[in-house]
């Protein structure tokens, strides 16, 4: 930054770079930029644990050679483990952070507290995005911790934890976690700062959250308009609505209204797939139990929450075998090794609410398995071959439609344009909401029913895990 004469009239220079973790886009990073620039996002940190996962080092190199292609500056950490625990099948191998590099350790632990949070703050642990709660979020602050508010597609605690702000200003961030490509294309990090100061949050505390804090926290070389600083910085209209009207980058402008000025660049394929497509048969649950005696572990899905509650339902059997029941609302779901062509683990999932048809995907946290519920084993067959003849995507089907939205890179990236991707995924969500879904993201909810590390009941390719006692479950009791 250099001292100017210049003005700009009728507008405010906003000091803020928004930081966040990009997540589940479904956009390349160089593509990510293009239209994060647009909601005056300058500079992101991320974990890139998803491709790590999928592709070992090579992916993570990926990512960072991709990223560099954009005036977006990104911040890579190393993914501090993969797979997310023993329990999945993944393509890569756990991965150490060893703290003797002195790296900042970014941390993962919902509804840890008391002495066992204490131990694990003691390790170096300086971050969480976690929190579900205000009194969560309190009480790892009083740990040392810094709190990364997320409000995500599916994960959503913006409101459950913006009052801490007034007093711990010092010790929180913003983080979009996982964001679908066509909440990204409405807003970002930006939209979080404008209601924070709607909610009657002072802008200063606000901005601090937004910008200072992460430039500090992680050390990066982000400019805050002093001198000698890079010239990030963003124009807006004024400190209520925050639309923004420039973003600069290294002082050069990126974005104009809302025009991103950054070209569109051109992403090579990498993959790691294996599955072959799947016969209905492989679909099926023979029952071997009692009728109306057994009973059987359920997941119960939580709109807004990546957790589950763990409860139990009697079986509904059709000719000796364990089925969908959209009366009660109990699905059936199925998760497949994606590395390998083996059988699909099945479990029941409540809460999709889906009276006929299935959706799948291939952007299954953490291990990037292939996912699918649905209301019959014939369109959760459908929806699940949909995803393996593009070697990843998302897809939906009912009796007469089907859609798939392909993510060749990795199964969890596209290879189009921002626009393209929104408007196709937009579509898809849309079938999914016709076929019953009340979910606010239905597939962004599916892609954590298996991740093994967030309570209470996940489902992984290997079957049913109870994420409080660490163990697999019968899916029969």
């Amino acid at each position: 930054m250099e001292k100017s004469v210049e003005t700009v009239s009728g507008n405010i220079v906003d000091i803020v770079g928004r930081r966040v973790f990009p997540g589940s886009s479904m956009l390349t990073p160089s593509e990510f930029g293009r239209v994060a620039v647009v909601h005056g996002t300058v500079a992101v940190v991320s974990d890139p644990h998803e491709i790590g996962n999928v592709l070992g080092v090579s992916g993570v190199k990926y990512m960072i050679e991709d990223g560099s292609m954009s005036p977006l500056k990104f911040y890579f950490g190393a993914p501090s483990c993969v797979p997310a625990t023993f329990f999945e099948t993944s393509g890569a191998v756990k991965i150490e952070i060893a703290r003797g590099y002195s790296k900042l350790v970014d941390g993962h632990a919902p509804m840890l507290g008391g002495e066992e949070l204490r131990k694990y703050a003691g390790f170096g642990i300086s971050t969480d995005h976690e929190c579900t709660t205000e009194a969560e979020a309190l009480e790892k602050i009083g740990a040392g911790m810094m709190i990364q508010i997320r409000e995500g597609s599916a994960a959503r605690n913006f409101d459950d934890l913006i009052s801490i702000i007034d007093e711990h200003q010092e010790s929180c961030m913003f983080c979009s976690d996982d964001k679908h490509p066509d909440d990204l294309l409405a807003g970002h990090i930006r939209d979080l700062v404008k209601r924070a100061v709607n909610y009657g949050v002072d802008v200063m505390k606000v901005l601090q959250v937004a910008s200072l804090n992460p430039v500090l926290h992680y050390g990066l070389d982000v400019g805050m308009l002093r001198a000698g600083d890079p010239a990030d910085f963003l124009v807006i209209d004024n400190l209520d609505d925050f639309n923004v009207l420039k973003t600069y980058i290294d002082g050069n402008l990126v974005a104009d209204g809302k025009r991103t000025l950054v070209p569109r660049r051109s992403s090579k394929i990498v993959n790691n797939f294996k599955a072959r497509e799947k016969r209905v048969e492989e679909f099926a649950l023979p029952y071997t139990g009692k009728t109306g005696i057994e009973r059987m572990n359920v997941i119960e899905a939580i709109e807004n929450q990546i957790i589950t509650e763990k409860t139990t339902a009697t079986p509904t059997v059709v000719d000796g075998y364990v089925v969908s029941d959209t009366e009660r609302d109990i699905l059936k779901i199925a998760v497949l090794n994606r590395y390998e062509d083996k059988r699909p683990a099945i479990g029941f999932v409540k809460n999709f609410n889906l009276r006929e048809g299935a959706i799948a995907s291939s952007v299954a946290h953490d291990s990037h398995n292939i996912i699918a519920v649905g209301a019959t084993d014939e369109e959760i067959c459908r929806a699940v071959n949909l995803v393996i003849r593009e070697s990843g995507g998302i897809s939906a089907v009912s009796r007469e439609t089907e859609a798939v939205l392909p993510l060749p890179i990795a199964g969890i990236m596209s290879n189009e344009d921002y626009a393209t991707v929104a408007e196709k995924y937009t579509r898809i969500d849309r079938i999914a909401k016709e076929l019953g879904s009340t979910l606010h993201a239905p597939f962004m909810t599916l892609s954590f029913m298996a991740l093994l590390v967030i309570p209470k009941l996940k489902l992984s390719d290997k079957g049913l895990f109870d994420v409080e006692k660490f163990e697999f479950v019968d899916l029969f009791e």
